[in-house]
């Protein structure tokens, strides 16, 4: 006999790292985004739920700008969660750590820059887009009802260009600066797995 799940059921592992209201807001937010088509912005979301008419319509915006939770504390559940439904007891945890190039173009993101777009170069033609430029550290998994393999992104970096942490006053941090960081903090939250590591040439 199948069971049905709600969306709070599924997400139940994630709720002790929100205070309440945060939670309840999160809970409608991340289901409006699986439904909404198009561009998933908060607003899409909201509409999806039929909630874009609250008088408290900017509480969902503060869940990403001002709400306490942390991303990394996340990350690190949501990793464990991963492992322990994938990966059999003592097995090897495949790891990939690749960039992502996300498209922007509003004139008040201040992180956004110009960088090489892959999908959109070819050979002959590189394509230099703007935008905000992730690195994703991903478990390679070959899920129980598919023989094809997955990469599971788990935890997210925006990166800054040179010229952007210049204007900002910051050390700026290379991509392999990042990724030996990032290296090191899945080492800290699994520190008895045998690991594996995969990258592109940068």
């Amino acid at each position: 006999m199948f069971r049905s799940y709600t969306f709070a059921d599924l997400l139940a592992p994630f709720q002790t790292l929100f205070t309440k209201p945060t939670w309840e807001k999160a809970l409608v937010l991340v289901e409006g985004t699986v439904l909404a088509r198009g561009r998933r912005t908060v607003t899409a979301a909201l509409r999806c739920m039929g909630q874009e008419q609250l008088s408290s319509f900017t509480c969902f915006h503060q869940v990403l700008n001002r709400a306490r939770w942390s991303p990394l504390k996340l990350s690190r559940l949501l990793l464990l969660l991963l492992v322990s439904t994938f990966v059999h007891e003592g097995g090897t945890v495949e790891i990939v750590v690749d960039e992502t190039l996300e498209r922007r173009w509003g004139p008040h993101i201040h992180k956004c820059a110009y960088y090489h777009d892959p999908v959109r170069s070819s050979q002959k033609y590189r394509k230099i887009s703007r935008g905000l430029k992730w690195l994703c550290v991903m478990l390679i998994v070959t899920p129980p009802w598919t023989s094809r393999t997955w990469a599971l992104p788990f935890l997210c970096v925006l990166l800054s260009s040179e010229k952007v942490d210049t204007k900002l006053g910051r050390r700026h941090k290379t991509v392999p600066e990042w990724t030996s960081q990032l290296v090191k903090v899945v080492r800290r939250w699994l520190p008895t797995r045998a690991l594996t590591f995969i990258g592109d040439g940068a």
